[in-house]
């Protein structure tokens, strides 16, 4: 049934880190631009990072020099890498594949809760 497969939340106190794993069904991570998402409580759903098929990178000023976005080749998954975190982003994490047909359908996503 899942396309997508988020992995890797959990809680941790503000300056740590965390890395997040996104798994997909067949040949979709390797043939499409993956993006991570999150949403907080009571706010939309935002895009966080994408990354090329070619490896070309984007992160949000919200979160650059923080988070990364990475391909994992070896384990067919793309991370996000989340360092120095904040209680801001304290969210529900969602990946996705920007297909030529538009986002996939969401996945369960995984909570990350940052504690001060």
């Amino acid at each position: 049934q899942e396309q997508l497969v988020e992995s890797g939340g959990g809680l941790v106190q503000a300056g740590g880190s965390l890395r997040l794993s996104c798994a997909a069904s067949g040949s979709i991570l390797s043939t499409n631009a993956m993006a991570w998402y999150r949403q907080a409580p009571g706010k939309q759903r935002e895009l966080v990072a994408t990354i090329t098929v070619g490896g070309d990178t984007y992160i949000a000023d919200s979160v650059k020099g923080r988070f990364t976005i990475v391909r994992d080749n070896a384990a067919n998954t793309v991370a996000l890498q989340m360092n120095s975190l904040k209680p801001e982003d304290t969210a529900v994490y969602y990946c996705n594949a920007l297909t030529d047909y538009g986002l996939l359908e969401w996945g369960r996503g995984t909570q990350v809760t940052v504690s001060a």
